[in-house]
């Protein structure tokens, strides 16, 4: 049962959500500070959410960043790395389609898909070549990324605590329907229960329950569409095509097999663990998963 709850939990982050609009009892979230936010359309019509920071034009030799959070998750849960990289680099955190201030569709909720909406942040934003950072669900969303556009548009890939595929067993399949259940019948509950197992390290009450929030802004039926999804597709294979430089960053468990998997599968890879942190370890320890991603970006940038 641990094993289970580790991969729903952590690995590919799958569990919560309701609200198919932006309620009055949400209201519009403030931008962190330093961020700018903006949308972009992609060529189904669906807009997408971005917060931005750092210089508009990118300077000197600094490659710019694109961060694409996990299951439900808002851009704004990328604070402490927007706040940090955008002293220096061109950086951008997304809301993926029916997650945070993007636009809600009860379609297209797949990796492909998603990916392509990616892409569209990457085109319009004039960002590339990218460093890409996907997290959790982000992480499969990426291997679709590179398996349909290849790499001309990425300089590197960052893929934090997340696997591009996994092997269905039993008791997995039997966990994703409980958690289904479960976000039907009492969806704040269970937002308040991911969000939670989210951390290892204390966070304010306020921060939780902000988080929460913007997780509830994903319609139940969509959240439980992007879970079954997560379990169904596998991108494993596609990985081999990767040619670019890439981190892998997971916290470390007992699914460490799974990131060690990805690094023999992926031609340029580094892998690193991270010890006493939970599925969100670059908030909970944003100053290792920073010098991490600095000293990655490093080896991208030509001498200054």
């Amino acid at each position: 049962m641990q094993r289970t709850r580790r991969i729903t939990l952590g690995v590919f982050a799958v569990l919560v959500c309701n609200f198919t609009s932006l309620s009055p009892a949400f209201g519009q979230p403030a931008l962190p500070a330093g961020t700018r936010g903006g949308f972009v359309t992609t060529r189904d019509g669906v807009r997408i959410h971005y917060l931005e920071a750092g210089p508009r034009a990118q300077a000197g030799k600094a490659v710019p960043i694109l961060f694409v959070p996990g299951w439900t998750m808002p851009a704004e849960i990328w604070e402490p790395q927007l706040a940090y990289f955008g002293k220096t680099h061109r950086v951008v955190a997304m809301d993926p389609r029916s997650q945070g201030l993007s636009a809600q569709t009860s379609e297209a909720n797949y990796p492909e898909a998603r990916a392509r909406d990616i892409k569209a942040v990457v085109d319009q934003l004039k960002l590339a070549p990218a460093v890409l950072v996907g997290w959790s669900l982000a992480v499969k969303e990426l291997a679709a990324y590179v398996k349909q556009f290849g790499c001309d548009t990425v300089a590197g890939l960052v893929l934090v605590d997340g696997a591009a595929g996994l092997d269905p067993q039993p008791d997995l399949i039997r966990e994703v329907l409980d958690r289904s259940l479960q976000l039907q019948r009492d969806r704040p509950a269970a937002a308040a229960r991911f969000v939670h197992g989210m951390y290892k390290k204390p966070q304010a009450p306020e921060y939780l329950d902000r988080i929460t929030r913007a997780s509830l802004r994903t319609p139940t039926n969509t959240a439980i569409a992007l879970m079954l999804e997560y379990v169904a597709s596998d991108f494993r294979p596609d990985l081999a095509k990767i040619n670019k430089p890439t981190l892998i960053v997971a916290a470390k468990g007992p699914y460490d097999y799974m990131m060690e998997d990805m690094h023999k599968r992926i031609p340029q890879s580094r892998l690193e663990f991270m010890d006493g942190v939970g599925h969100a370890l670059f908030v909970d320890d944003p100053q290792r998963f920073n010098a991490l991603l600095e000293n990655f970006l490093r080896t991208l940038e030509p001498a200054k």
